[in-house]
């Protein structure tokens, strides 16, 4: 008889040490302050293994450790961070009227940023000038490490290909962007990738979190279109991306069969109600004059306030089915329409806390926020991703 038996890697001291590395950075991450006897406890690694590899991480630069802690049972130890000081990370938000880009630590704190306002443009403009804006966050920083680049753009992304797939409100299909943007960086180092705008500000509200992250997280961006972001935290935040990578294109999601015509080619769209482009279509506000401002200077005419309470219950409908959907322990609403007056978010909130209940009465509400200022998540989130990636990669023992 045949036996066939799967390769295994136990042997491998290589990939246990990276393994281990991977483990404890992570648990640092979430749990900072932790001793090394308190983190061999908490991965189920021998203390000396933790020992040596947190000294490596030391060395290296990826940790540091404060004064000793006493109180506690047994010798006192060494509470363990993230070291701020040695390394960063590069995030960029592509959007329909401008480019954001910061720099941040392996905390997320942001050192740096760089932003563009004004229309987008083509993705070769758009790429060119936001090479000069990463440019200038590297000079702002240049006595750190890099470890890469991340890039959210506002439309649904194919990971492999780095390929913008398409981005309706910007006329993209089919983009390779960080192609583009690779041609004006040819000397970028470390990992680089792309993601959508939505996501990368999710995976910012759940990750830098850390233990405080809800199960389940839907992150809505409500901006000149409506994308919204699926994360779920265990063991580690992840992204719900779907078989075509279309997860979260809720903005699309029919609302009102046989109603206007969406930039996507349907009828009827959520975003033919709420969007940006919808509100400022409906009151014309101009292109090039900022859509908070203007309606918000206009809130006491009535055509203001009819337009702002249809778009508040449409995003009433959209958080009601998106619970009822998915039943996420927690909604995050960001973008710039959260900063619009009147009776959109009143509307769309008092909609929510009447219908989230009809289902299953005695099911504990779902919390709402609202985050007036969400500017620089999507940029955040996606140097998240790349900090992710890196501490679950073998990239992280290669230290230049």
């Amino acid at each position: 008889m045949t036996h066939h038996t799967r390769p295994t890697r136990a042997g491998d001291q290589s990939y246990l040490k990276r393994l281990n590395r991977s483990a404890i950075l992570e648990l640092v991450r979430q749990e900072p302050g932790l001793s090394r006897a308190e983190l061999a406890a908490r991965t189920h690694v021998t203390k000396v293994t933790v020992g040596t590899v947190v000294q490596e991480l030391l060395d290296e630069g990826w940790l540091t450790e404060t004064t000793l802690q006493h109180g506690g049972l047994g010798r006192p130890g060494r509470p363990v961070h993230l070291n701020e000081d040695r390394h960063v990370i590069i995030g960029a938000d592509v959007g329909v009227q401008g480019l954001r880009v910061v720099a941040t630590s392996l905390t997320g704190r942001v050192l740096t940023r760089h932003v563009h306002d004004g229309p987008t443009g083509n993705p070769d403009a758009a790429a060119a000038t936001l090479a000069q804006l990463i440019q200038s966050a590297r000079l702002d920083l240049a006595d750190r490490q890099l470890l890469g680049l991340g890039v959210a753009v506002p439309g649904p992304v194919s990971q492999p290909e780095h390929l913008l797939l398409l981005a309706p409100n910007l006329g993209w299909r089919d983009v390779p962007f960080l192609d583009l943007l690779g041609a004006h960086l040819p000397d970028l180092p470390g990992l680089t990738l792309l993601e959508n705008e939505a996501n990368a500000a999710a995976f910012a509200e759940s990750y830098l979190r850390g233990r405080d992250a809800p199960d389940l997280l839907a992150y809505l961006s409500l901006g000149s279109g409506i994308g919204a972001g699926l994360v779920v935290a265990s063991p580690e935040p992840r992204l719900l991306r779907g078989a075509s990578h279309l997860a979260g294109e809720i903005g699309h999601t029919v609302l009102q069969p046989g109603g206007l015509y969406c930039h996507c080619g349907n009828r009827g769209c959520a975003e033919t109600l709420l969007s940006g482009w919808a509100i400022r279509a409906a009151l014309g506000v101009p292109e090039g004059t900022p859509l908070v401002d203007a309606v918000n200077a206009r809130l006491d005419e009535p055509e203001v306030q009819v337009t702002l309470r249809r778009a508040g219950e449409a995003l009433g409908l959209l958080l009601t089915n998106l619970n009822h959907t998915l039943n996420p322990s927690e909604i995050v609403l960001g973008g710039p329409l959260t900063r619009l007056g009147g009776p959109l978010m009143p509307t769309a909130l008092d909609f929510f806390r009447e219908h989230q209940h009809h289902l299953y009465a005695t099911a504990p509400p779902t919390r709402v926020q609202v985050r007036a200022d969400s500017t620089l998540l999507a940029a955040r989130g996606v140097a998240a991703q790349v900090l992710a990636r890196t501490i679950r990669s073998a990239e992280t023992g290669v230290v230049a």
